[in-house]
C-alpha cells in the first residue's frame, strides 16, 4: 500500500516545525505580555456543543465522528435509515454520531468558561494554541486541519479590550516581521444597514452574502441575495452603500451617520467604532487601520466589533480575525457574559513568512555539537561529557554506534550541526577534545571547560551543503 495522508492535511519536517514553533513561541510571548493565560480543550466535543453556532454553512463543515462500536449494533435497519436521512440533509442523528472534531477554539472556550465559572476570575483572559478541523474543499491557503492561535477575554464589555486586541495583533505581526492591514467593522452597523434597506429580518442571509463580496465580487453577491429572496430595491440601496467603500475612515463614518439616523443599533455601532478609533489615536500602531464596510465575518455569534487582518506583501486570505460576542456563553447556561477575541491563522502566517523568506536564520539551529563515535571505549568516555553539556542547556548529541567517519560527518552536515567533537585514544590521554568547525573546516584542541564556554558564547553558524 502506498502511504498517503488525507487531502487538506500536512506532515511537517523538523525544519518546518522549527519555523512553526517560531510563530507559536512569538505569539505566546505577546499574549503573555498582555496578561493572558493558556488553556487547552479536547480535540473532540459533543456535537450539540458545536452545531448551531457557526451558521448553516459552518455547520456543514463540522467533521462528525461515528459512534464507537456502531458496527456491533443489532438494529441494522435503523442505522441504514438514519444514515440515509443524514445524507439527504443537515440532520444530525444521535444514533450515528454524538461527537465531532472542534471547528474552532472559541465555542469550546465558551463551554469551558461555563463549566469552570466557579474556578476562574473575571474578566478571564485566555490564549489557546491548538489544531481545528473543517470539512472544507482544500485549496491554496485553506486546509482541513490547521492550527489557530486564539486570544480572548470574557466577562467585560469595555471597548478597551478591543483596543488591546488590536495592540496584540499589531505587536504580534511586528515581531513576526509581517506588514499588515487591520480591517474593522461592527455587526451593529451591519444590522443598521439591513434595517435601512428594509431587510432586518434577513440579517443572517445578508451577512453571509456580504462576507463573500471580496472573494466573488458584487455581481455574484447580488445573484446570491436575489436567490435568498432579498428585494431588488434593497439590493439597489445596498449597492449605493457599497459604493462608498473607497472613502477614508472618517468619510465612511460620516456617510453612515447620515443614513442610519433611525437605527438605534446602527448608531450604537458607529459610536463604538468612533470610541475605538479615538483610543487608537493615543497609542502607536504600526499596522494600517481600515474601516471596512464589507467586512462581515460569517460566524453567527458575533454581535459587535469584528476584525480581519490581511498581509500587505503576499496575496493570501485573512491571516487573523475575530470579534465581540455578547452572549455565546448564554447558549450553555451562563447569560450576560460578553466576550471578545481574535484568532491568528498559524498555517497562513507560515505560508506568508515562507513566501517573504522572513523566518530568522537561527530557526534552523538545532544541535550545537555532535560527538563522533569511535567505539565502545570512546562512547563511555563521551557519554558523561554530553550529559554535562546538556545540563548547561547546550544541545549535544553522541552519534549512536561507531559508523564510518564519512557517515557521521555527513550526518552532522545534513543536520547543519556547526561543531563536531572528535575524541580518540590520544585525546582521552591528554584530556582534550579535537573540535572541528564545520563551516570553516578549522580544527583545534580544547579542554572540556573551554569547549563549554565556547558553545555558550558563540553565535550560531550555518553550514554549506558540503564539509
Amino acid at each position: 500500500m502506498k502511504p498517503s495522508i488525507p487531502k487538506g492535511t500536512r506532515d511537517f519536517s523538523p525544519e518546518e516545525m522549527r519555523k512553526r514553533n517560531f510563530i507559536f513561541d512569538t505569539l505566546k510571548s505577546v499574549f503573555q505580555l498582555y496578561g493572558y493565560q493558556q488553556i487547552d480543550t479536547p480535540a473532540m466535543e459533543n456535537l450539540t456543543t458545536l452545531t448551531g453556532k457557526y451558521g448553516e454553512e459552518g455547520d456543514q463543515l463540522i467533521f462528525k465522528i461515528l459512534n464507537s462500536r456502531i458496527h456491533e449494533s443489532k438494529d441494522k435497519d435503523t442505522l441504514q435509515k438514519e444514515f440515509i436521512l443524514s445524507l439527504e440533509g443537515s440532520r444530525n442523528s444521535e444514533v450515528l454520531t454524538e461527537k465531532a472534531l472542534r471547528y474552532d477554539l472559541t465555542v469550546p472556550f465558551a463551554r469551558y468558561v461555563v463549566q469552570n465559572r466557579n474556578d476562574i476570575t473575571f474578566p478571564f483572559k485566555r490564549y489557546q494554541v491548538q489544531p481545528v478541523w473543517r470539512a472544507d474543499r482544500p485549496q491554496k491557503g485553506r486546509y482541513r486541519e490547521f492550527y489557530q492561535c486564539d486570544v480572548d477575554v470574557v466577562g467585560s464589555d469595555s471597548l478597551l479590550n478591543e483596543v488591546e486586541l488590536i495592540q496584540i495583533i499589531d505587536e504580534g505581526f511586528k515581531q513576526l516581521g509581517v506588514r499588515s492591514v487591520i480591517k474593522i467593522n461592527n455587526r451593529k452597523i451591519l444590522s443598521g444597514i439591513a434595517e435601512y434597506i428594509g431587510e432586518e429580518n434577513r440579517i443572517v442571509e445578508f451577512i453571509t452574502a456580504l462576507d463573500k463580496l471580496e472573494k466573488i465580487g458584487w455581481e455574484k453577491v447580488k445573484d446570491e441575495l436575489v436567490a435568498k429572496g432579498v428585494s431588488n430595491s434593497a439590493i439597489k440601496e445596498f449597492g449605493n452603500i457599497v459604493g462608498v467603500i473607497n472613502f477614508d475612515n472618517e468619510g465612511k463614518i460620516k456617510f453612515l451617520k447620515s443614513i442610519l439616523l433611525d437605527s438605534e443599533r446602527g448608531k450604537k455601532g458607529i459610536e463604538e467604532l468612533e470610541i475605538i478609533f479615538n483610543y487608537l489615536k493615543s497609542i502607536d500602531i504600526h499596522a494600517s487601520i481600515e474601516f471596512d464596510l464589507t467586512l462581515a465575518r460569517g460566524l453567527n455569534y458575533y454581535t459587535g466589533a469584528i476584525f480581519e487582518v490581511k498581509a500587505l506583501d503576499v496575496e493570501i486570505g485573512s491571516i487573523c480575525g475575530g470579534g465581540r460576542y455578547d452572549n455565546l456563553t448564554g447558549i450553555f447556561g451562563l447569560p450576560d457574559v460578553s466576550g471578545v477575541g481574535i484568532s491568528f491563522g498559524a498555517d497562513r502566517i507560515y505560508d506568508v513568512l515562507n513566501q517573504l523568506n522572513a523566518f530568522p536564520t537561527d530557526t534552523s539551529q538545532s544541535t550545537q555539537i555532535l560527538f563522533i563515535n569511535f567505539g565502545e571505549k570512546e562512547e563511555l568516555y563521551c557519554l558523561p561529557l554530553v550529559q554535562k553539556l546538556r545540563t548547561k542547556s547546550i544541545k549535544a548529541e553522541l552519534f549512536p554506534g561507531s559508523a564510518k567517519m564519512n557517515k557521521q560527518m555527513g550526518y552532522a552536515n545534513a543536520r547543519e550541526i556547526p561543531y563536531v567533537a572528535l575524541i580518540g585514544e590520544e585525546e582521552m590521554k591528554q584530556e582534550l577534545i579535537s573540535l572541528k568547525n564545520m563551516l570553516t573546516g578549522e580544527q583545534i584542541k580544547v579542554t572540556f571547560n573551554e569547549l563549554m564556554e565556547k558553545l555558550q558564547t558563540s553565535n550560531p553558524i550555518h553550514l554549506p551543503h558540503h564539509y
